[in-house]
Parts: C-alpha cells; structure tokens; sequence
C-alpha cells in the first residue's frame, strides 16, 4: 500500500511540477488517467474512473445520462461512485469475492486414523464403499460422510497407483483453461467470429459428417461434408473457410466435441485463431450455427439432395452455398442476401465469389 502510494504522489508532484513550470492550472482529470497508468490498474477500473469523469465533466454531474451513456443500472452507478475516493484510485478495483470463513477440516485426528486404516486395506475401493464399510465397523460414528473420506484420501495420498495419479493431477493442474463464448466481446466486423458446428447424418447404413460455419454478424456460410468425425477433418474445414475470408478469421466459436480439439486447436494457434468454447449442453451460446443447421437441412437435404458419395454431396452443396450466400434475403440483414450486406458495410473481397467451390 505504501508502494502504491509513493507511486500515485510521483505521478501527482510530476504533473503538479510541469503545470507550474509552463503556468497552467491543474486538470485534476487529466490527473486521475496519468496516475491510474502509473498505478497499473484494471481495464474494469480504468472504465469505472472514465463513468467518474464523464460525470464531472460531460453530464454536469447527471448520474442518469452517465447511466445512459455508458448502459449501467443506477445502483451499480451509485454503488462504485460511493466507493470512490480520489486520493485513492484503487478503490475502483473489484474486491476479492472469497469468503471470509473457509470450510475447515471437520474430521477427528481418531476419525482420519480409521479411514486411513481402512483405505490401506481396501486400497481399490471407492469412497462411497469405504464410508459404508466404515458405518459397518464404527456404528456409533454417524458423522463422517463421503466429502470427509474424500478429504482424508487427498491428504492422506494413500492410492492404488500414486504415480498414475500424480501424472493425472499434474495434467490438469497445466492443463489450459477453456475460453468461453461468454467471455467473448461482439464486434460488428466480417470474420470477426465465426461459428462452427457438425450435422451428423445416418443415412443407408452409413454415418456422414457435415461441418457447417456461419459468421456471427454477416450470416455468410460455408459447410462441407466429411466420411469421418477427426479433428484433420475440421483442421481442413478450417483451412478452407480462413481461405475463402482471405484469412481474416479472428475468433472461432465451436462446442466442446473432439473434432473441435487436437488437430483443428493446433491450427487455430498456428493461425493466430483465438478458439471460443460454448458452455456445455447450452445450444443457445451457439444459435446463429444451430439456425443455420435447420436451414441446411429443411432447404437442401430433406428435397432430395442427401447422398452417401462424398463428392457429389459436396458438388451439390456448393451450388447450394452460392444461393445461400448470393441469392437468399435474410430478415436479420433487412432481406439482403449475405454479400450484399457484406458488400455494403464490411467491403468483403470481390475474390470471395470465384472462391467458394474449394
């Protein structure tokens, strides 16, 4: 804290020196964004403090047009200008949301010492059978239950194969954490995000995959049919949609499916591709794909266009596409095809309509 104050009055006696020197008067704002730079504070605090500034400045201390300038509820509003001190800037900062009284080892020295007797004896056994042999041997002990066996085991480190389960632990204590869609920030740009999604098709005895994409915010579309569920073959889906947007992919969006990992993660990296993750058994995070899928498949395969010959289907669906893309109004665009909105507001390449046989 005395760091973070010894900073804060630098940046202050340096700004306070230099407006002397050439005469000119304080602008205590222009204060607050040097010594929130030199503070190293958050994206989310340096916003709150710009929600400080407008008030003061721009809305002539007006909480509901800052409110409505910056789209936040009144008591959130309320909640961070109390808190604000500008002597203090890191009161902007979002404070810990641990709780104050943890869980705590709620199990006897006597009642850790008879599990782990019975977890040596029973090395194989799960907690669940081991709290019932432990019921079983200590009838008068009714307390423990299956999360204190649990605990006891984790402490304990008492297991059947110790160096399988230090591997297992160790891969998930490196194991990267997945991005989810909902972190993910809109932005109105062509490939900016793009949604993928697999049609799984049975069909004369025959398993087909389609991978379909669609961009989130000018609904154009690709979709390709593949003989196997890899993550090669959504790799070369990918490969092929980041050539037919000139390689102006951004962000992917995809469900937790393994095609969607290995392979296809690796040329995400490789493109600079950030990978988006919907959250699990939540179709809706992933609306616009699923959409497109119905449409996919009331407007093409269900009039007879369903084929297990992988080349044909695709040759069809191309035809497809290109009616879709260049042909077909949609509402959510104000009934202009694709490209046309595309066209209007994103200028997409004039190359893209020779590309989309690949």
């Amino acid at each position: 804290m005395r760091i973070i104050k010894y900073l804060k009055s630098m940046a202050y006696e340096q700004y306070r020196a230099v407006c002397k020197q050439l005469n000119i008067p304080i602008n205590k704002y222009k204060l607050w964004i040097k010594t929130a730079k030199v503070l190293g504070l958050s994206k989310s605090a340096q916003l709150r403090l710009k929600w400080i500034i407008y008030y003061n400045t721009r809305a002539k201390q007006n909480a509901s047009l800052t409110c409505r300038h910056f789209g936040i509820h009144r008591s959130q509003w309320y909640d961070w200008f109390n808190r604000f001190n500008e002597t203090d800037l890191t009161t902007l900062e979002d404070k810990s949301s641990a709780p104050y009284n943890t869980r705590k080892k709620e199990y006897t020295s006597l009642q850790y010492a008879r599990v782990v007797e019975l977890r040596k004896k029973y090395i194989k056994y799960g907690k669940f059978k081991l709290l019932d042999k432990y019921q079983k041997k200590y009838s008068d002990d009714k307390v423990l239950s299956v999360w204190h066996i649990q605990c006891i085991i984790q402490e304990s480190g008492i297991y059947y194969k110790p160096a399988k389960n230090a591997r297992i632990q160790s891969k998930r204590a490196k194991a990267e954490r997945k991005k989810k869609i909902t972190e993910f920030k809109k932005k109105p740009k062509l490939g900016y995000l793009i949604c993928l999604d697999t049609i799984t098709k049975h069909w004369n005895g025959k398993k087909k995959y389609i991978l379909t994409a669609i961009d989130k915010y000018g609904k154009l579309a690709f979709a390709r049919m593949y003989n196997n569920h890899s993550s090669l073959s959504a790799k070369d889906f990918l490969l092929r949609l980041n050539y037919l947007l000139d390689n102006k992919v951004e962000n992917i969006q995809t469900d937790n499916g393994s095609e969607f990992m290995k392979h296809f993660d690796k040329a995400c990296h490789n493109l600079n591709i950030q990978h988006y993750f919907s959250r699990v058994r939540t179709p809706k995070d992933n609306a616009v794909c699923e959409r497109f899928n119905r449409t996919l498949q009331e407007e093409f395969i269900s009039l007879g266009n369903m084929t297990t010959d992988t080349e044909i289907f695709n040759r069809k669906l191309t035809e497809w596409l290109i009616e879709y893309n260049f042909d077909r109004p949609h509402q959510s665009l104000d009934y202009l095809t694709p490209i046309e909105f595309n066209q209007k507001y994103m200028k997409v390449s004039e190359r893209w309509s020779s590309s989309t046989h690949i």
